[in-house]
């Protein structure tokens, strides 16, 4: 083996280790963005779309305990978009995961989830009609309650989305459609719901190599 090579490359990845906290430092800067929503990828989303998406996931999936009337329908009204199907009343179970944690779709990042997932893995038709149905949230929120959607209370904000989910418009039945399936999804695949409430692990049947044994 050539020493000097090997020292040369050494130095170069000792040196890119010093450099790497920059790096994602650099990666998470709001530099497109008008603040630091936009985590730690740029969003095709606008921070008022950003925003009103935040309340949209709240509202199908809000923090509360098993059995406290805010959690998502469960014992709050049956018409709640939390309480749509049985998968999104199963996920609402979820809120009083380990330790009995108040937990939500927003306070597990379901929020951030949806961007990247409509940015990444939907047509621009279908992202042009989530973002045109965002801002149109939002009018409905100003014009029947006098303020925006994000300001609105949570059973506001549900009752809004009520009516997109019985709406006769192809396009608005297909956003809710999309937002409450996507929101149930990323809030049961997401770290803290995995590991704490389904007890996941990443490598199951772990190897104890020291362990007392009784004779």
């Amino acid at each position: 083996m050539n020493r000097r090579s090997a020292v040369k490359n050494l130095v170069i990845a000792s040196g890119g280790l010093i450099t790497l906290p920059f790096w994602m430092e650099a990666c998470n800067t709001p530099g497109k963005e008008k603040d630091a929503k936009a985590g730690t990828h740029p969003s095709s989303f606008s921070p008022d779309e950003q925003d009103i998406l935040a309340g949209a996931t709240d509202a199908i999936i809000p923090a509360g305990k098993v059995g406290a009337t805010s959690s998502a329908g469960v014992s709050a009204t049956a018409g709640s978009p939390g309480a749509a199907d049985s998968a999104a009343a199963a996920s609402a179970q979820i809120s009083a995961g380990a330790a009995g944690a108040s937990i939500g779709a927003l306070s597990v990042g379901v929020d951030k989830f949806l961007q990247k997932m409509i940015d990444d893995c939907y047509e621009q038709p279908v992202q042009d009609n989530v973002k045109k149905q965002l801002l149109a949230l939002d009018a409905s929120a100003r014009k029947g309650y006098g303020h925006s959607f994000a300001a609105s209370t949570l059973q506001q904000r549900q009752a809004l989305l009520l009516k997109l989910q019985d709406s006769k418009n192809k396009e608005e039945k297909d956003f809710f459609e999309l937002i409450k399936s996507e929101t149930i999804r990323g809030f049961n695949t997401s770290q803290k719901v995995m590991e704490e409430y389904y007890h996941y692990k990443v490598a199951p049947g772990h190897y104890y190599g020291c362990i007392t044994v009784k004779a």
